[in-house]
């Protein structure tokens, strides 16, 4: 219990310029089911010229436990979540961004969560629109993560819940002084070293994180390559003050080459970025896979990540390119082989492959070895050899509800068939079969009123792509079986009847 008078969780919100875009926000802190003398929200507004102000003093006025603090703008979320952290009176703090929402229990159960494990740090399941999540980090419930046997490297922004006087006692603040990217990894980063618990908190989605339409959000701007390369610098040297070289090293590393150099030039993303910055975005990767990284963090890569560090090692900006331009062409297919529907269980079989302008994507036998087949020439096999990664494939069957955004991974036995010669005698693709039953009755926790989506997830050699299987999941409030909808006969009765008013 969180003493007499103490706010159990204290949500901080830097503000700038959020007009409308807040009340999502405050909407969601004014629903939760923990009580309202049980937590505060500290709004710290920085500087905004809009109406920002004004909303949050009304806000301030009609809820005592909502606070604001006016603040001189300082351009960066920094300062304001640090004073936020001043003024704190919780046993916990969040972080949350202006634009960004709350499920209606998340602050109950993220607190009780901490107590139950006595956290130092506990991280939400959170729902990305348009934003990057952890996606295997919240596969399980894990209560005593650490970065040596769990993803947690993958979880680097600040949404989410530290017990205050840890942040105090270790004087863990934001990086301030003007504009300064990845300030939450430095915070972040530092903290997962210190920590004597950390826990997730994977079966209920606490936190809804959001990219805006607009890109006004003060982070979305186009990243400047010299800084933000020099803030992966400083990422790296706190990693690099709290280990010694080796495995652990290489693999948080890894999460860095993976995240912010190799993802950015690569696919859609680097041929819809302006060249002559994409070409300094690779410039600076070059010069930090050269001069920090050992062997063993590219490495460690799948097949096609090891091939994007390869061509960016070598100044291979042009193939970079080539590469991307067929990547981008890469999609999930799956189908629906069969389905069972015994009261509120469905049990659902499915086949799924990746594919590249509708042909497989390939693997050639070399010596025993699968090599990933790429479009161009000169990658040595070492790069591309596929052979442990084709091993470890694997599909999952993820359900997603419309409304929330809610993702579940389903249970799932699976199998992967090769098929042989499909575009040239030597090579093979692969077939991911999987088997699943949804019991929609016991599905996240009996919290299914909505609509459900279907996907056919797979994972191989760098990829992880969804395939949208056509089925829909329509539970109703009242525990009914649920109805299902077949979106292939929608979408045959939409073609037909358009068809047919073409005729006339």
């Amino acid at each position: 219990m969180a003493e007499a008078g103490v706010p159990k969780v204290s949500v901080v919100v830097p503000a700038y310029n959020s007009g409308q875009h807040i009340e999502k926000l405050i909407a969601s802190l004014l629903r939760q089911s923990l009580p309202a003398d049980e937590f505060e929200a500290i709004f710290v507004d920085d500087g905004s010229t809009d109406d920002t102000a004004e909303r949050l003093d009304r806000l301030a006025e009609q809820h005592a436990h909502m606070r604001v603090l006016h603040i001189e703008n300082s351009g960066w979320p920094s300062r304001p979540r640090n004073l936020g952290v001043d003024h704190a009176r919780g046993e916990y703090v969040f972080f949350a961004d202006d634009d960004d929402w709350f499920a209606d229990e998340a602050l109950e159960r993220l607190y009780a969560y901490a107590k139950a494990n006595d956290a130092d740090i506990v991280i939400g399941k959170m729902a990305g629109y348009g934003r990057f999540v952890p996606r295997e980090l919240f596969r399980k419930n894990r209560p005593d993560a650490t970065l040596a046997n769990s993803p947690l490297i993958d979880s680097l922004t600040c949404h989410k819940l530290f017990r205050r006087a840890f942040l105090v006692e270790h004087d863990l603040r934001f990086p301030e002084g003007g504009k300064r990217r990845l300030e939450d990894h430095s915070l972040v980063v530092r903290a997962y070293f210190r920590s004597r618990h950390t826990s997730v908190l994977s079966d209920y989605t606490c936190y809804h994180h959001i990219l805006r339409r607009d890109a006004r959000n003060v982070t979305a701007a186009l990243l400047e390559p010299s800084s933000y390369y020099a803030a992966v610098r400083d990422a790296l040297d706190i990693v690099d003050a709290n280990t010694e070289p080796g495995q652990l090293r290489d693999r948080l590393h890894r999460r860095w080459l993976r995240n912010e150099m190799l993802s950015r030039l690569r696919g859609k993303r680097l041929l819809d970025a302006p060249e002559d910055w994409a070409e300094q975005v690779a410039l600076e990767s070059q010069r930090i896979i050269q001069e920090r990284f050992a062997p063993g963090v590219a490495g460690g890569l799948p097949p096609l990540l090891r091939a994007v560090a390869y061509l960016t090692e070598r100044g291979r900006f042009a193939d970079l390119r080539r590469l991307a331009r067929w990547e981008a062409g890469i999609a999930a297919h799956g189908r629906v082989d069969e389905l069972q529907h015994v009261d509120h269980a469905i049990t659902v079989t499915v086949a799924a492959e990746l594919r590249s302008a509708n042909q497989p994507v390939g693997f050639r036998s070399d010596d025993g070895r699968d090599v990933l087949v790429l479009p161009m020439e000169e990658i040595a096999p070492e790069v591309l050899d596929s052979t442990a990664q084709v091993r470890k494939a694997r599909l999952d069957l993820v359900a997603r509800r419309r409304e929330t955004g809610d993702e579940i991974f389903i249970p799932t036995t699976f199998e992967t068939e090769r098929i042989t010669g499909t575009t040239a005698a030597d090579t093979v693709h692969l077939v991911h079969r999987g088997t699943a039953t949804i019991d929609f009755g016991a599905l996240n926790g009996g919290r299914t009123r909505g609509s459900w989506m279907l996907k056919a997830r797979i994972t191989n050699v760098g990829w992880t792509e969804d395939a949208r299987l056509p089925l829909l999941f329509i539970c109703r409030a009242d525990g009914s079986r649920p109805r299902i909808r077949d979106e292939r006969k929608v979408w045959n009765r939409v073609r037909s009847a358009v068809g047919r008013r073409i005729k006339r």
